[in-house]
């Protein structure tokens, strides 16, 4: 079986400020058996000027009371707790990670010793953070929602330019909206990045449910992304588009399932398991009706059925017209 696909559960700022509801999301991110749990590292005023409102799906989520940075304040881990949280997660043997939402964050994971970098849809076009970002990784994760193929060309080519080695990026199709349509999925759009790029693909999801991550990688996609909650009731901006723990088990069970069944030879062949029902379940050609030697076999005196074994009806023109060798009776298999 090819390598697994890795699927990071994001439990990004679901933890609402309060370092016991992120230990939660740990329990039920190692519970549900996926590879990460995610994070997100930032400073509040590092990443958004003090003025600017809200999205409009944050705005539906939170109201309208306060500003993004007011918000995004209220959400920062500082680095104690991203200390408690990585020391949480190796005791329930997940591998904790994050997303640096500005350079000085970007430096902070590499300290912390991630394999890893994940840039998220909103840094596509930030070119000191992407650069950033090659100098301290070596494996790098890019999302690509709201951008069009010229902006990843960009990203891609500054993250070559900066040491980090095409093989060592997966490309994930992203939609940015929360939750995201169906109908503006767009799920090969990801198999059109591959053919661009001729790297490893994966998909980043907005949707409600866990249908889409599941197609995703069936079709190829080697990374998967999905946010996830303790409750999608909570009050957040991210809540109401994430999975509950449940969902987050069910998605994982599947993905892992559907990449068993993709993993065969690839070549239209019978299974091994299937092998034993061919007697069974195929016909061979028997007497219709009692029949007496010398007789000839015709389509009025022979007919096709189940019966274990025989002459396959296949070979049904070669046996019309011949004579029968002995006495035959009704259901008794036919031979030459």
């Amino acid at each position: 079986m090819k390598k697994k696909v890795i699927i990071i559960a994001e439990a990004g700022v679901n933890h609402n400020g309060d370092i016991k509801l992120a230990e939660q999301l740990i329990d039920k991110a190692a519970e549900a058996g996926v590879d990460y749990v995610k994070f997100q590292t930032f400073k509040a005023n590092k990443i958004v000027v003090k003025s600017l409102s809200k999205a409009e799906y944050q705005k539906n989520n939170t109201g309208n009371s306060d500003s993004q940075y007011e918000m995004l304040k209220k959400f920062e881990l500082s680095e104690k707790d991203h200390d408690q949280l990585k020391a949480y997660a190796k005791t329930k043997n997940i591998s904790f990670f994050s997303t640096a939402f500005d350079v000085d964050s970007v430096s902070y994971l590499k300290s912390l010793g991630f394999e890893h970098a994940k840039i998220p849809s909103g840094e596509i076009t930030n070119l000191p953070y992407l650069r950033a970002i090659a100098q301290n990784f070596d494996k790098i994760i890019l999302s690509t929602g709201m951008a069009d193929l010229s902006e990843i060309h960009d990203a891609f080519q500054a993250l070559l330019a900066n040491g980090t080695k095409k093989e060592n990026i997966t490309i994930l199709h992203c939609t940015t909206d929360y939750p995201t349509a169906m109908q503006d999925v767009n799920l090969k759009a990801m198999l059109h990045i591959q053919n661009e790029f001729g790297i490893d693909i994966g998909y980043s999801d907005h949707t409600l449910g866990i249908e889409v991550p599941i197609a995703a990688v069936a079709l190829g996609a080697k990374v998967i992304e999905k946010h996830f909650t303790l409750d999608r009731n909570m009050d957040g901006p991210d809540h109401a588009a994430s999975l509950e723990p449940n969902e987050l088990k069910e998605m994982v069970k599947a993905i892992r399932n559907v990449e068993v069944a993709i993993a065969g030879s690839g070549i239209k062949e019978p299974a091994q398991s299937e092998l034993k029902n061919r007697a069974v379940a195929r016909k061979c050609i028997v007497a219709l009706k009692a029949i007496k030697k010398g007789e000839l076999f015709s389509e009025q005196n022979l007919t096709v059925k189940r019966s274990g074994s025989g002459i396959s009806p296949m070979k049904w023109d070669e046996v019309i017209g011949k004579s029968a060798t002995k006495d035959f009776n009704t259901d008794e298999l036919i031979s030459l």
